[in-house]
């Protein structure tokens, strides 16, 4: 059983930095550790608690780093372990932690792992990988001959052939990011070594990415077709899979438990059921703090993020707030709206356009006055918006290759219909740099960026909106200062109202004799709120994204907070 556990996370603020696009320290085009520890200053001034630095280890970049070749290193082209060690000592004497980003469902096809099991099917590590021959009366390497008919999350099918053994090899996302074999005991002891040479040099934990994929049912059944596609869909073969509970209670046990309580361990779990997450973050259990779910960031689109649908308030309300209820009495949330995987959230969930600021202000406020952690994706403090990608070739991203290329290639789609689906939802709207200053290239680079860098830099930069006191990232910083000052944003009860309005998003907060109403207009339309309750019109409004109070009328993407006494 762990020890009693401190709850300091649930006042505390993350910030993912994406290093490739955060800051460049040596003009070579790509963001590096050096140019973070050269922000720290800025992400002090902000106020956020913990730093989540997306992967950083030696990697081909096959995947941005998400597929690694070596878990006890630097790529060079991040920098260094002294620089790694630099960057942990800078953010602690700054009050900050810092959470590494932990790939252990898979590794690179170049890791040495990887390399000793593929050698030949007697290898000591054979097993450290999901190696299965051809379909029973197929002949090996042609389509359909594939161990299962699983599609990769990357496009194509999930199993590559190898030509030297004459077997395929599982593979849930690119074919070079081979998945491990967690039923083996020898994979599981080295990967919790690792965990715990990191938490040695002074990591503060971990987000631990697609981390209820590890489990997988070993009969590897055939999954159902749907909607015409090329493969079957395997999710219920390891989404959750059979052990995955048993794996994260000896992970905790082996690497977390005698430690100091104040770790941070974070599951990033696509397909989390609230029941199974209630489980995965109770205490008692001993598996993670707070689970990532996706339900909510599924909602824009029709089952493929490549056919985006109109968001209804309604359905976002109904997501977030059964999450809130099935957390309420053990477990955690955290709270989210972008990540290195999603669109940037002013452009996909409000006004990139002419209420760009006053949207992005009440998306923020309405995020994180829920009960939970929030997150901050790096330049969504500044409400940085969508790029609009002119062709394919500027895009980076392989998800967004792969699914052009079988689109365009094997579907016969045309390219401009192809390109204006992918525009909404891509990943590479979350990757181009973080815009700096108003200058060239935003000031990420002195150098050629590995991505281009959104021509609004010019408008939307921190230099800019650090002076400003209306701006974007100063209503971040107070609504920061928030989360940290007042126990009732951290700790209070959470009842969402309004559940059928299409319109207005409200809730309460309630902790101590205190209550808090929180407002958002999602639209750019006048709302008259009616909760049934005059006299909060009275209330003291301490949060809002406009200069002046307007009792429980909301103007245009109108946010507010108001606060009373309830003794």
């Amino acid at each position: 059983m762990r020890q009693a556990r401190r709850d300091w996370f649930r006042s505390a603020v993350v910030y993912q930095v994406y290093p490739r696009s955060f800051a460049d320290s040596n003009g070579d085009g790509i963001g590096d550790i050096p140019g973070i520890i050269g922000k720290l200053d800025y992400l002090k001034r902000l106020g956020v608690d913990v730093v989540w630095l997306s992967p950083v280890y030696r990697s081909p970049h096959d995947d941005n780093g998400y597929d690694i070749s070596d878990y006890q290193d630097i790529d060079p082209v991040f920098g260094s372990l002294a620089d790694l060690n630099e960057l942990i000592a800078g953010l602690h004497q700054r009050g900050m932690k810092l959470i590494m980003d932990l790939v252990v469902n898979h590794t690179s096809d170049e890791h040495p792992w990887f390399a000793e099991s593929r050698a030949s099917k007697d290898s000591p590590k054979r097993d450290w990988y999901w190696w299965r021959p051809a379909r029973p009366g197929c002949q090996p390497g042609v389509p359909g001959a594939e161990p299962n008919n699983w599609g990769s999350f990357f496009s194509g099918p999930a199993w590559q052939y190898d030509e030297a053994t004459g077997e395929y090899f599982l593979h849930l996302f690119s074919k070079k990011q081979p998945d491990l074999n967690w039923e083996n005991a020898e994979v599981r002891a080295a990967v919790y070594s690792m965990m715990n040479w990191w938490l040695d040099r002074g990591v503060d934990g971990f987000r631990m990415d697609v981390i209820n994929f590890i489990s997988k049912d070993p009969s590897l059944p055939d999954g159902p077709v749907r909607g015409g596609g090329l493969y079957g869909d395997g999710a219920a073969s390891f989404i959750s899979g059979p052990r995955i509970h048993e794996y994260l209670h000896e992970m905790h046990e082996q690497v977390f438990s005698g430690r100091d309580g104040a770790l941070l361990t974070v599951g990033e779990m696509p397909g989390v059921t609230v029941e199974d997450a209630a489980l995965f973050t109770d205490p008692e259990r001993a598996e993670v703090d707070m689970v990532f779910q996706f339900e909510h960031v599924g909602l824009d689109h029709d089952g493929s993020k490549w056919k985006p649908k109109r968001l209804r308030l309604t359905d976002l309300k109904a997501s977030l707030g059964r999450w809130q209820d099935g957390l309420a009495e053990r477990g955690w949330n955290s709270l989210y709206w972008g990540n290195h995987d999603q669109p940037r959230v002013v452009s996909r969930f409000g006004d990139d356009g002419a209420y760009r600021e006053t949207s992005a202000k009440m998306l923020a406020g309405i995020l994180h006055l829920h009960r939970g952690t929030p997150y901050i994706y790096q330049g969504e403090e500044l409400g940085m918006t969508n790029m609009a990608f002119a062709s394919i070739a500027e895009h980076r991203d392989i998800e967004v290759l792969n699914h052009y290329r079988e689109a365009t290639e094997t579907l016969n789609e045309a390219p401009a219909v192809v390109l204006a689906a992918i525009a909404p939802l891509n990943r590479d709207n979350a990757r181009t740099p973080v815009q700096w200053v108003a200058g060239p290239d935003g000031g990420f680079t002195t150098g050629t960026p590995w991505i281009a860098v959104n021509p609004n830099a010019a408008e939307i930069n921190a230099e800019e909106q650090a002076g400003q006191d209306d701006s974007v990232l100063n209503f971040y910083r107070r609504l920061i200062a928030l989360r940290h000052g007042m126990p009732i944003v951290a700790q209070g009860d959470f009842t969402m109202l309004l559940p059928d309005d299409e319109s207005v998003y409200a809730f309460t907060r309630t902790y101590e004799g205190t209550e808090l109403l929180v407002l958002g207009n999602f639209t750019p339309r006048e709302q008259t709120v009616d909760i049934g309750d005059p006299l909060w019109a009275g209330a003291e409004r301490i949060l809002g994204n406009y200069p002046d109070a307007h009792g429980l009328d909301l103007r245009a993407w109108e946010f507010t907070a108001l606060i009373r006494s309830t003794n």
